[in-house]
């Protein structure tokens, strides 16, 4: 049985971005494209985003989506794909974590946050490995509806354009 691959494998898979001009009906991504076209983007495109969010700040899923679109000059990019590229991401820089990599080095995956500026705990840790690494920052998380989030994420998005 051939060895399932690593999230670093995924990451450097040299998959490519591409459109969908023609959303299947019910697809995610269809009503918010409203007839437009759809970007399907690609691991290390969204690891190259989440790269660029500095210290202190956050960005949501959606927020990285958007990025994601203007970038393609699309209407949307897809939720589903970009949400198991964040998540592949994040256990590709963990990888490189217990691989001996430096901090610095590491895609900073803890800065992006779920709709509504909720943790995500799906990601390695759970919420409390998030939300440690966000008050390591100086990013303070509390409970919102028995969920963590962080209250002023909207304050703490960057100023400048994430798709440059």
């Amino acid at each position: 049985m051939p060895k399932a691959k690593s999230a670093l494998d995924h990451l450097n898979s040299g998959r490519e971005p591409h459109i969908v001009t023609m959303i299947p009906p019910g697809a995610p991504g269809y009503r918010e494209a409203n007839g437009g076209a759809m970007v399907v983007s690609s691991p290390a495109e969204v690891d190259a985003m989440v790269r660029k969010i500095k210290p202190g700040e956050v960005v949501t899923l959606d927020d990285l989506r958007a990025a994601l679109a203007r970038r393609h000059g699309v209407a949307v990019a897809c939720p589903v794909s970009t949400a198991i590229f964040a998540n592949m991401s994040a256990r590709a820089a963990e990888e490189m974590r217990h691989a001996g990599v430096p901090a610095a080095e590491l895609t900073p995956w803890w800065r992006v946050l779920k709709k509504g500026g909720f943790l995500n705990p799906k990601l390695p840790g759970g919420v409390e490995r998030q939300a440690a690494l966000l008050a390591a920052e100086g990013v303070k998380a509390s409970p919102l509806r028995k969920q963590l989030a962080v209250f002023d994420y909207e304050a703490r998005r960057p100023k400048r354009a994430l798709e440059r």
